[in-house]
């Protein structure tokens, strides 16, 4: 049986968490490798709606779950979430939940500094979450963040704290903020610690133990590849690797423990924020699939933009990721639409690109070439075979498999958990 990686192919929000909460019910153990809690799930299980953020999709069904040492974990947010989560019956516990303990902690501080930057940056703007996400990853690259284990040793912490303190006071002057309040923050951090540390574990022993005995192994990846810090919409992205080759160095595993990736793709395309995006739809059209998708972040609430499927991207995030097979989800949105366009390559000047260039500039000025399809006009909404799809949805599947030259193993008709077609099964692999 392999173990499965759970990736976004498009900008984030492609209705992972439905798929992740699918799989889950098979999985032994749910992992979270990368970003914090600017990540948003929602999850519908018997018509009640769950809305995670840091937590693992497969909490919800009391499936084992990690927050793996990739992530970086606000301990406030996270109480929080585990909070709302109890008020709805879901039972957190050190037996369910397990969190890295050499996980890199976001700090109040990291939050101001993130809003301060985002404020100041004028036209510049990145269309940050505000959370203090890439602040955080910042201190961690640069060797000076706290971890997960540094809450058992709040008496001894003056060497990290001279090194932030050195580093984050310098630019809060430059906002005109005073320095960090190290006896506040040090207030703060003992008062949370008591709620973090009985989660804390050396989770990537916990996970080789697992994949020694052979359970199965679920990874859950946050945003999507577009959002990736090397190979997305730079630098309009985040502030992690989030393709799937990121699973084993965020969890502690090696690379062979990743087995099959399925890569989370909606039948359209959306993103929220700013940057480029090629086949956005600026009119009626856009606005239907919005509102027939109910596309609304997840974390922040603002609404997405709205645009055909890209082929070109897709076949991107397939090919750096190595995604073995694709979940297309929200096909439901295409019913009743005359003709439904899918972007097959793009025009910049007098060139023709199969690829989406590098550089910011040039994925601002580059045109899609778009293939227009027949649409069809009965409902596709919880279908769970082959059989209850018209013949012309199934074709558009069939065309969106040729041009990103990957397999769909799932296809998903609603949020409902159960209206999904299985076309191949990721853990039998």
């Amino acid at each position: 049986m392999a173990n499965v990686a759970v990736i976004g192919a498009q900008w984030g929000d492609e209705g992972k968490g439905k798929i992740v909460d699918w799989l889950a019910e098979r999985a032994d153990v749910v992992v979270r490798f990368q970003g914090g809690h600017n990540a948003g799930h929602t999850l519908v299980v018997d018509g009640k709606t769950y809305k995670l953020s840091l937590l693992p999709s497969g909490i919800v069904r009391g499936t084992p779950s990690v927050i793996g040492n990739g992530v970086v974990l606000d301990p406030w947010a996270l109480r929080d979430e585990v909070a709302r989560l109890r008020e709805q019956g879901v039972e957190v516990t050190p037996d369910t939940l397990r969190i890295a303990d050499n996980c890199t902690l976001i700090l109040p501080f990291h939050r101001d500094l993130d809003g301060l930057r985002e404020d100041a940056s004028g036209a510049g703007k990145i269309g940050t979450t505000r959370r203090g996400i890439g602040p955080a990853y910042e201190d961690k690259v640069g060797r000076r963040a706290l971890r997960v284990c540094d809450l058992a040793h709040l008496d001894s912490l003056e060497p990290q704290l001279d090194r932030l303190s050195a580093h984050h006071d310098a630019l809060r002057a430059g906002f005109g903020e005073p320095p960090i309040d190290r006896a506040a923050l040090l207030e703060q951090l003992r008062e949370i610690a008591g709620f973090v540390l009985p989660f804390a574990r050396p989770v990537w022993r916990d996970l080789n133990e697992a994949r020694t005995r052979g359970r199965r192994i679920l990874f859950e990846g946050a945003q999507g590849v577009l959002l990736d810090i090397d190979h997305g919409t730079y630098p309009f992205v985040t502030s992690s690797n989030t393709i799937a080759g990121t699973a084993a160095g965020g969890s502690g595993l090696g690379p062979g423990a990743v087995g099959f990736v399925l890569g989370i793709a909606k039948a359209y395309t959306t993103r929220v924020g700013s940057g480029p995006f090629p086949t956005e739809l600026e009119d009626a059209t856009g606005q239907r699939l919005g509102e027939r998708g109910h596309e609304f972040g997840t974390v922040t609430g603002r609404k997405r933009r709205c645009g055909w499927f890209d082929a070109v991207l897709v076949r991107q995030s397939v090919a750096v990721s190595g995604v073995t097979g694709i979940a297309l989800t929200k096909l439901d949105v295409l019913d009743g639409f005359e003709e439904i366009s899918i972007c097959t390559g793009y025009k910049l000047g007098d060139e023709t690109l199969d690829y989406y260039p590098a550089h910011a500039a040039d994925q601002a000025k580059v045109e899609p070439i778009y293939e227009t399809m027949a649409g069809w006009q009965e409902s596709t909404a919880g279908a769970r075979s082959w059989a209850e799809l018209p013949a012309q949805a199934i074709k558009y599947i069939r065309r969106v498999e040729e041009l990103i030259q990957c397999p769909v193993a799932l296809v998903s008709t609603s949020p409902e958990r159960e209206d999904t077609i299985l076309v191949r099964d990721p853990f039998a692999d």
